[in-house]
């Protein structure tokens, strides 16, 4: 017997409804972890949700059955999109100052480690020699060949635990070249004792000097490759003028140092030691100041401290000169912030220019047989000025670079003379700590 019409539609009206209808039965714990939005959201082969199936809805203004449908497409994927896109276009840095390694290596800047945070401890010594005609190389290989030999463990050791260490290298590592005609004395080492710098610590030298050209274009060249191969950066020197420009920055303790150096030596002309040019490798000169001081104006555009490290006056004398003073002032006009000097072979004494520390001479830190008073300089720089500065007495002797004892007589005698041969605006104390008065 069939069912009046009213009544079928009736029924097929109560199925539609019960399909639609929220179970009151108590979720399995798996299902109670998910929110019940996602379940409608359609993936295509890349994991992301799909225009064309996921229906486009309004969202509800009130619950229906306990569930709210979220629009995925504008409150979910779009805010991911702009997140991912934020992350890739954040370069990585340097402490600030920039933007990738890349930069680094082609710019001359180096990332240092110091040992206190916010503290950079920067040590500086005079001249080196590792030529093995003369009697400092045959006293160090006769006593078993290593640097401790004949530089003073205690030395060593403190130019290690500087964080950053400085020194002269007055000569060329290689095995070509001939000597420059008419040249008294011409230095040239084995590459191989490059190894030297690398137990004495040292993180950059200077080539600003009189003797990297002693054997020609081929052995500086060899230099340049000598160094780079150690992982020891130059300055003062470099296979065109552009580079020889170049200052050395290291970003240490949250600040940026900048190192250059330059050339007053030789001042007959044409020098014997060959500058830079455009397209030819050579040195950096200052006998005419104007391309250093261009280089220490834009060193200190481009950083918070600027060491200027310089090749200067006569040797053997404890007298500085004119020269080397008014080219220090032009440097602190420029924007020296420390000065330190050497190429006499023996010590001069200090001065202060407006509030900037010159150092006219280090001496030889181990260059000859010669029994010679030396030190070396310590410069601990915090929040981008001079925190202190000390002159430690040190003596080359038989061959031998000594650490002297603080307070005994060769110490407190070496200060007492640099007091002599300084200005009357340094103060050194008992300690070798200097300051302006």
């Amino acid at each position: 017997m069939r069912k009046p019409l009213f009544l079928t539609i009736i029924s097929l009206a109560a199925l539609i409804c019960s399909c639609g209808t929220v179970s009151e039965t108590p979720a399995s714990p798996e299902a109670q972890e998910k929110p019940a939005a996602e379940a409608p959201i359609v993936l295509d082969g890349s994991g992301r949700p799909t225009e064309k199936e996921t229906p486009e809805k309004e969202a509800p203004e009130k619950e229906e059955s306990g569930v709210i449908n979220i629009p995925v497409e504008e409150t979910i994927a779009e805010p991911l999109q702009e997140e991912a896109a934020t992350v890739e276009e954040e370069p990585p840095s340097f402490e600030g100052y920039v933007l990738s390694e890349e930069d680094v290596s082609e710019n001359g800047i180096y990332l240092k480690s110091v040992k206190e945070p916010g503290r950079v401890v920067i040590d500086f010594a005079g001249d080196i020699n590792f030529d093995d005609r003369y009697a400092i190389m045959n006293s160090l290989r006769s006593r078993g060949g290593e640097i401790s030999s004949s530089i003073d463990p205690v030395l060593i050791k403190r130019s290690n635990d500087a964080d950053i260490f400085m020194i002269n290298n007055e000569f060329p590592y290689s095995s070509r070249g001939t000597p420059l005609p008419n040249k008294k004395f011409t230095f040239r080492a084995r590459p191989e004792t490059v190894r030297y710098m690398k137990d004495l610590g040292a993180d950059i030298v200077s080539l600003a000097n009189n003797h990297a050209f002693d054997h020609g274009e081929d052995a500086l060249l060899d230099t340049f490759d000598t160094l780079d191969g150690a992982g020891i950066p130059y300055v003062g020197a470099g296979h065109d003028l552009k580079e020889a420009m170049r200052p050395v920055y290291f970003i240490a303790g949250g600040m940026k140092i900048a190192f250059v150096s330059a050339t007053q030596i030789e001042r007959s002309l044409p020098p014997d030691t060959r500058e830079a040019t455009d397209d030819s490798p050579g040195v950096l000169r200052t006998l005419e100041p104007e391309k250093f001081l261009t280089v220490i104006g834009n060193a200190k555009e481009n950083s918070d401290f600027v060491i200027v490290y310089v090749h200067w006056g006569s040797e053997n004398t404890n007298v500085y000169e004119a020269a080397q003073t008014e080219l220090a002032k032009a440097y602190v006009d420029a924007g020296a912030d420390l000065i330190i000097g050497d190429h006499p072979h023996v010590l001069q004494g200090i001065t202060y220019i407006d509030d900037v520390p010159v150092f006219y001479s280090l001496g030889n830190y181990w260059f000859s047989s010669k029994t010679l008073d030396t030190c070396l300089v310590e410069a601990v720089i915090r929040d981008k000025r001079l925190e202190s500065l000390q002159f430690i007495p040190c003596l080359q002797k038989g061959c031998y670079t000594h650490a002297l004892p603080p307070g005994s007589g060769e110490y407190a005698g070496i200060l007492e003379k640099m007091r002599n041969w300084s200005t009357e605006n340094v103060d050194i104390d008992g300690e070798g700590y200097v300051k302006k008065r």
